[in-house]
């Protein structure tokens, strides 16, 4: 698939730490409930984002589930797959980002709900955070413009990663 000027491709398993540029988590309640969010503009999407110079992965879930679903990360971040990115651009998205190669990644953990969004100045305004069984999360991803977060969502499901461990 063609995206952000880029190829892109969708696997299953760990992306190598260096070269993973996004993070996005299927983050779970204990009521086995799953965090879904939509910004101002519409989208929908699961908790995630860019990676700061120097964070490590479990740090970027931390802050991307705070500042968009206000969310406390309760346990393991556990990666199951990504997009492969082959960047047609000739510079990065941003200067620290791994280039012409890097990884989407997607995983799971467990949460509770906290608070509202912080969303932070450089972010997305996110106005609606919603817990919703699988299936309904899914349907409510599906409903925006971008579906590939349903899709994920359900492969994760499909794998059996969808019951809370923490």
């Amino acid at each position: 698939m063609d995206y952000a000027d880029a190829r892109i491709a969708y696997s299953s398993g760990v992306a190598p730490d260096d070269l993973v540029a996004r993070l996005h988590v299927i983050a779970v309640t204990e009521q086995h409930e799953v965090v879904v969010c939509r910004s101002a503009e519409g989208w929908r999407f699961l908790p995630g984002g860019t990676r700061e110079p120097g964070e490590s992965l479990r740090e970027l879930a931390r802050r991307e589930l705070l500042e968009e679903a206000g969310a406390v990360l309760e346990g393991p971040v556990i990666q199951f797959s990504a997009h492969r990115v082959a960047s047609e651009r000739e510079h990065p998205y941003r200067p620290h980002l791994p280039h012409p190669l890097a990884y989407w990644a997607y995983a799971v953990g467990p949460v509770r709900v906290a608070g509202p969004p912080a969303n932070p100045p450089d972010g997305e305004t996110v106005v609606e955070v919603l817990t919703l069984p699988a299936q309904q999360a899914a349907a409510y991803l599906d409903a925006g413009e971008d579906p590939i977060h349903a899709d994920v969502l359900r492969h994760a499901d499909e794998l059996g990663m969808l019951r809370r461990s923490s």
